[in-house]
């Protein structure tokens, strides 16, 4: 049940963003763009900002998975660059959206969300002041260098993803990109190759990387005229791992095991456009044959994305830690000072 709630939250977080800015997002519009309520907020979030953050976070997390599926292991410095790049901005095309609020959006945030925006950049140029031991020209580069070719870059997203810029092919900048990029480390013919190579191939996505999360402008929750619990996911997953099932099956599966219940539920789903039967001729005392529908499909895929994106999240977090998992939100609201009363405070201000 949380898990569905914190995918809408997150999506109606997005989507607040994208219509007011992230400045204006109040937990209020997030709340009412996701269609739940500020207490359902509280529960799973400390505040405003620890909401956006999980977006960050979780649209962080596809993008590794895509650079991670990209074998770049043994390939030269120039060419991991050109590759991760060439992920990025495809990524960024695939989702606009979400390209403005890591790229845009993130820079007017407040302490925390500056401080993981830092954590990045310096990420990244870490990557990039790998080539400095390229070559002799390399190696007589600035330390500073490769920060100030990130910020570069940054600046560049930053003007063509403002929400008043007309849209233009990001990826189309591959070959000017990388051409500023290793300028300063391989020198002007280098540069010029770069600028010169043919545009790559779309990136192949491993079975691993799903695409279409968060788009403010698709959300398949607001074709449905009931609340999404546990059991009625359960339900759903059932349908989609066993195509065809009966009643009972898919009761089992999702440890509902009043007949009568099952058969309401299956039967609601159905009205709502989320399963169909495909059972042939309906006769009586024939089994009940259910599958998802596309609209179902989409609502399934949708819940199954976050539970990945956020388990994965959840791995490198750990690993990257020492094996400490990510806190709690009550945990979380220790540490960042929140004090009882302060989610109540902002309920009030929020009015």
């Amino acid at each position: 049940m949380l898990e569905l709630q914190r995918a809408r939250l997150l999506d109606g977080a997005v989507a607040a963003v994208s219509e007011l800015g992230w400045s204006g997002v109040t937990v209020a519009d997030i709340a009412a763009h996701a269609r739940v309520s500020r207490k359902t907020f509280y529960d799973l979030f400390c505040e405003r900002e620890d909401c956006l953050l999980a977006v960050l976070d979780d649209t962080l997390a596809r993008v590794e998975d895509e650079l991670a599926g990209a074998d770049l292991e043994g390939v030269s410095w120039c060419g991991r660059v050109r590759r991760g790049l060439w992920i990025v901005l495809s990524f960024f095309d695939r989702e606009p959206e979400l390209a403005r609020l890591l790229v845009v959006g993130s820079a007017g945030g407040g302490y925390r969300v500056q401080e993981w925006r830092q954590g990045v950049i310096a990420r990244l140029a870490a990557i990039i002041d790998e080539g400095r031991p390229s070559g002799a020209r390399g190696q007589r580069v600035p330390v500073l260098t490769a920060e100030g070719m990130v910020g570069a870059v940054l600046m560049v997203l930053h003007t063509r993803l403002l929400p008043d810029t007309e849209r233009a092919s990001l990826s189309a900048l591959q070959g000017q990109l990388m051409g500023m990029i290793v300028l300063p480390y391989l020198g002007v013919g280098a540069a010029f190759a770069e600028c010169e190579r043919p545009t790559p191939q779309t990136p192949v996505l491993s079975s691993a990387v799903r695409v279409g999360a968060y788009r403010a402008d698709v959300d398949p929750f607001r074709d449905i005229p009931m609340r999404l619990t546990y059991r009625t996911a359960r339900v759903l997953e059932a349908a989609a791992e066993h195509p065809g099932s009966s009643n009972r099956f898919i009761g089992e599966q999702a440890d509902v095991h009043d007949q009568g219940q099952i058969s309401k539920l299956l039967a609601r789903l159905e009205r709502i456009g989320l399963l169909q039967n495909t059972s042939e001729g309906h006769t009586k005392g024939e089994p009940n044959a259910w599958s998802l529908t596309t609209l179902g499909e989409r609502v399934t895929e949708h819940l199954a994305l976050r539970t990945s994106t956020r388990h994965g999240a959840s791995q490198r977090s750990a690993s990257s830690s020492g094996g400490v998992v990510q806190t709690t939100v009550p945990e979380r609201r220790q540490l960042s000072g929140w004090r009882p009363g302060t989610a109540r405070n902002e309920r009030k201000s929020s009015k």
